[in-house]
């Protein structure tokens, strides 16, 4: 990414990052040390843990492997205690030694300016419930069917992400469709709030009221260039 934005920098033109993934914005503000990539059979192994004896069984799985690390984690923070056992048992390393270890910012990461939208929380929970009824309605049962025939693993990142979920729990016979598109709502709904409380606590970022495609914010967002 950074070789892009020097690029496109290079031709004198304006870098726009858009999105509501907080964590890539501060990877790219302040790097992550060298990580392994996923082990799809191993995450699929300690989510059956995690399911069927709870998050704090990987919590003290954790504690056997890394125990500075699962000092600093809450039990039921599962996708770091997760992420941490893997760590270990793909690299031999503890994850809490190695994080001191971050790559410097590059230059490009002094230059950002961040402009976070903050809608009507009915409005943008109305967008969200109705977002998700289309998306259901528009084949996303027949789109996961047909990827665990095509052999994606149920338990892979590819199908954990909204909607899908709650639809393999739906094909497995866990949840009827109604339940299905309902906890997907759900999801979504809390994933937004999550996402809000994250970017309130992002250093020297500006707040705009209103969504995207609001015109009047549009303006306002490009005054502050």
């Amino acid at each position: 990414m950074i070789e892009k934005i020097e690029e496109i920098e290079a031709r004198g033109r304006r870098v726009l990052l858009v999105g509501g993934t907080g964590l890539y914005l501060r990877a790219l503000r302040q790097p992550f040390f060298p990580s392994p990539p996923t082990d799809e059979r191993l995450r699929a192994r300690l989510t059956i843990i995690r399911e069927r004896h709870g998050p704090e069984r990987l919590h003290r799985i954790l504690q056997r492997f890394d125990p500075a690390e699962a000092d600093k984690l809450n039990p039921r923070d599962w996708p770091r205690v997760q992420r941490a056992i893997e760590f270990c048992l793909q690299t031999g390393e503890h994850i809490s030694r190695e994080r001191p270890l971050r790559p410097e910012p590059p230059a490009a990461a002094a230059r950002i300016r961040i402009f976070a939208l903050n809608p009507p929380r009915a409005e943008l929970y109305g967008r969200i419930n109705e977002r998700t009824e289309k998306h259901f309605a528009n084949g996303l049962v027949d789109e996961v069917r047909q990827l665990l025939r095509e052999g994606v693993p149920a338990e892979s990142n590819a199908l954990g992400a909204h909607g899908y979920r709650r639809v393999v729990e739906h094909l497995r016979g866990q949840r009827d469709l109604l339940s299905a598109i309902e906890q997907t709502k759900l999801d979504v709904r809390h994933y937004a709030k999550r996402q809000l409380t994250w970017f309130r606590h992002e250093p020297d970022l500006e707040w705009f009221n209103g969504f995207g495609d609001d015109t009047s914010v549009q303006r306002n967002v490009l005054a502050r260039q």
